[in-house]
């Protein structure tokens, strides 16, 4: 059993009980001229990073025209999520490329 005194003291290192929300950075791979994951739910304030690892240049561009991302061969580019919704994006240079966000609240 643990002496008191470190008890307290391990108790008010560890903080404030309420876990706070962060954002996280979601990675999609552009290979073979697919998206993967094709499908992708994140929430306000996520980054998306696409990785290009094909010797083509592609884009991710918005089907609402929201953004509109150019990534160069073995480039990768961001996105911070702004705004909840769907939206469902494709490659201008390559219109069977397709993906989708789900961004929630």
């Amino acid at each position: 059993m643990m002496p008191r005194r470190i008890l307290l003291f391990i108790v008010a290192l560890s903080g404030p009980s309420s876990v706070s929300a962060q954002a996280a950075d979601i990675q999609i791979t552009i290979d073979r001229l697919v998206y993967a994951p094709a499908e992708v739910s994140a929430k306000v304030g996520d980054t998306i990073e696409w990785v290009n690892k094909d010797a083509l240049a592609h884009t991710a561009t918005a089907n609402n025209n929201d953004w509109d991302a150019m990534i160069g061969p073995n480039k990768t580019a961001r996105l911070v999520l702004t705004r909840p919704g769907e939206v469902d994006y494709y490659c201008k240079f390559h219109p069977d490329m397709k993906g989708r966000l789900t961004v929630a609240n």
